[in-house]
């Protein structure tokens, strides 16, 4: 499933938050965003979850315009926002189960899944037991559950692996990764730049609302005129923003 970003610009309170960026994401390519705090990566990526509209230009899933097809739009995708957020009051089952009731899953299928998940993340020790006492890593194990429960064709992530254990997040960027081998497009919005440059197919870097610079780490590193490794050329492109 595509993505197309067209000249899609947010704006607010006539502070321009994302200028006019237009971006394509293939199916199956794992897509990851980059840029400094305030950048403009949140906003994108809130409007591409439909949470945001943007100011003027269209953003497409699928052929799908988001402004007129939301909801066929987000049976498509999922959802992983920097703060989990979940229902205090659930336990982690129930919350699964909620999630998995939103996208009409099959009550068979809906417990086969939860038990993948539940095995995966190592969560038998307390998805009985209430999300307010979850710790944020756990909450972030149940939120990527939650994540890859009805098999989403399209994942928006917000700073994936904030809050994870070593392990964990090593099996989430694998999992990503797997996800984008079957054909899921996975867009990935992060401060951590070894992640992006170990998982991602393709990077794009953002900088007071403008798209700098775009491409895989090869073509970054022809557009840079250096042979470092992702940091090296982020800062590289930084500091020529700076001066012009």
């Amino acid at each position: 499933m595509s993505i197309r970003i067209e000249n899609v610009t947010k704006n607010f309170n006539g502070k321009t938050a994302v200028d006019n960026i237009t971006l394509d994401i293939p199916q199956g390519e794992f897509f990851a965003f980059l840029g400094p705090n305030g950048a403009g990566k949140t906003t994108t990526v809130k409007m591409m979850a439909g949470l945001l509209r943007p100011t003027s230009g269209t953003i497409t899933v699928a052929g799908y315009d988001m402004s007129k097809d939301l909801i066929e739009v987000k049976s498509m995708l999922a959802y992983v926002p920097d703060q989990p957020y979940m229902y205090d009051k659930l336990t982690g089952r129930e919350f699964l189960n909620f999630v998995g009731t939103l996208y009409n899953m099959p009550e068979k299928d809906l417990s086969m899944q939860t038990d993948k998940y539940m095995e995966l993340f190592d969560m038998h020790d307390y998805i009985d037991e209430l999300t307010e006492n979850y710790s944020h890593g756990m909450k972030q194990r149940l939120i990527l559950s939650a994540t890859f429960l009805h098999r989403p064709k399209v994942v928006l992530v917000d700073e994936p692996i904030v809050g994870l254990d070593p392990q964990s997040a090593r099996l989430v960027k694998n999992m990503f990764k797997e996800q984008a081998g079957s054909g899921v497009t996975v867009f990935m919005s992060t401060h951590v730049l070894s992640v992006a440059e170990e998982t991602a197919d393709r990077i794009g870097i953002i900088n007071n609302g403008k798209i700098v610079a775009l491409g895989n780490m090869d073509e970054l590193r022809r557009r840079t005129q250096t042979d470092g490794n992702l940091e090296e050329l982020f800062f590289h492109i930084m500091s020529q923003q700076n001066c012009a």
